[in-house]
């Protein structure tokens, strides 16, 4: 009898240690194909296959939340601008065309490798966040910055490449 009542509290701890190894995994949203209108990502989320942004006077990806990542896996999102073409009008309108925006949340991350390009405005834009990182993205061909942060603290941009964004004229901006 006792070897029998051993026998089940072990498969009584086993079955509870599984359910508690599967409920601790969560699977990030995946993202790929085209994005027609602004996506606000509110869990970690993941570029499974590159992105073709068709969203017009917004943002493509904005965080909805804060306390999430988001990981670009080596994919690629391209909006539609093509330097100095189709580039939003500055001052005015300024439209916010941006590949990806932190919306002004905190502990947010965005992981590449990935590249963030041909964007109307910033390829990515962090207004007024904080505790941002943003590592290893390539913002290349964007017609204003590449990463623009702006009012953004205890942030941590590092080993990322910013190339042949374009800036307006009379403005400093075009890389990071």
């Amino acid at each position: 009898m006792n070897q029998f009542l051993s026998n089940r509290v072990i498969l009584v701890v086993l079955a509870f240690s599984a359910f508690l190894l599967c409920a601790g995994r969560t699977h990030a949203t995946e993202i790929s194909g085209t994005i027609s209108t602004t996506l606000t990502i509110y869990e970690d989320s993941e570029l499974t296959g590159d992105v073709t942004c068709t969203v017009v006077g917004a943002p493509c990806i904005a965080f909805g939340t804060s306390n999430i990542t988001l990981r670009l896996n080596g994919f690629t999102m391209t909006g539609s601008a093509s330097p100095p073409n189709n580039c939003t009008s500055f001052p005015t309108p300024f439209v916010p065309e941006d590949g990806i925006t932190t919306a002004g949340q905190s502990n947010v991350a965005i992981l590449g490798p990935g590249l963030v390009r041909n964007f109307a405005r910033m390829g990515i834009l962090l207004p007024k966040s904080s505790q941002v990182r943003v590592e290893r993205v390539t913002a290349a061909d964007n017609c204003f910055s590449g990463i623009l942060v702006s009012g953004t603290t205890d942030s941590d941009i590092a080993r990322n490449v910013s190339v042949r964004n374009f800036g307006f004229d009379g403005t400093a901006c075009g890389g990071t």
